[in-house]
């Protein structure tokens, strides 16, 4: 048996066509005890939230089929994670407009810090939630210090975290808001290792199953 590679994770991206067409969203794990009086006492079990997908609604020929499977060969199942593009949340601001240097928070600058993290967060009340991007499109990525776009050449994008790096004479300042504008992809598995395909029912108009579950990379 040959050796596996370092990392379990492929920087490679789902059929995208297939992936367009797919179905899913975010899913959470609330833990909910009802008292005596009726009232609830309600608490999440997970602090981030999950996203799961089936990418069967995508398959609509053949060939499509085909590079589904060996997509699923190469990955080996459930082994190997890789990108999915979700087309209902995959960049930094709303679908319907392009990418803004000043979509998404980062952080508060304080002259020595050279690195941030890449964030969106969800909300605008009193509890908004922010999610982790680690799998950024690095050519998408723009960057603005208080609201100043930074030369794509004086920060760089790690596509495979989502780090941030200013170079040496870029570092954002004291209390300097440092913004950013993505797309991003979602680090994802097969959720199954059985990928079963009845061609009858298929040509019937049948969809297969094909489902995924978001993974932190």
């Amino acid at each position: 048996m040959a050796d596996a590679p370092p990392s379990d994770f492929h920087e490679v991206r789902f059929p995208l066509d297939v992936a367009l067409r797919g179905s899913g969203g975010p899913s959470r794990l609330t833990e909910i005890v009802t008292l005596a009086s009726g009232r609830e006492h309600r608490n999440s079990r997970w602090a981030d939230s999950r996203r799961r997908y089936d990418a069967g609604f995508g398959i609509r020929t053949l060939d499509a089929l085909h590079a589904v499977l060996s997509f699923f060969e190469e990955r080996r199942g459930r082994l190997y994670g890789f990108r999915y593009r979700d087309r209902v949340d995959s960049t930094s601001g709303p679908p319907s407009r392009g990418i803004a240097a000043t979509d998404q928070f980062l952080g508060l600058g304080d002259g020595t810090t050279r690195v941030f993290q890449l964030a969106k967060t969800y909300g605008t009340g009193p509890m908004p939630y922010r999610r982790t991007i680690a799998k950024p499109v690095a050519e998408s990525v723009r960057v603005a210090v208080n609201g100043v776009a930074v030369p794509l050449a004086k920060v760089a994008c790690d596509a495979a975290t989502g780090r941030l790096t200013f170079s040496a004479d870029t570092v954002p300042g004291p209390g300097a808001r440092v913004t950013a504008g993505f797309a991003f992809d979602v680090p994802v598995r097969f959720d199954t290792d059985d990928l079963t395909v009845d061609l009858s029912a298929f040509a019937a108009g049948e969809i297969p199953r094909v489902p995924l579950i978001e993974i932190v990379p």
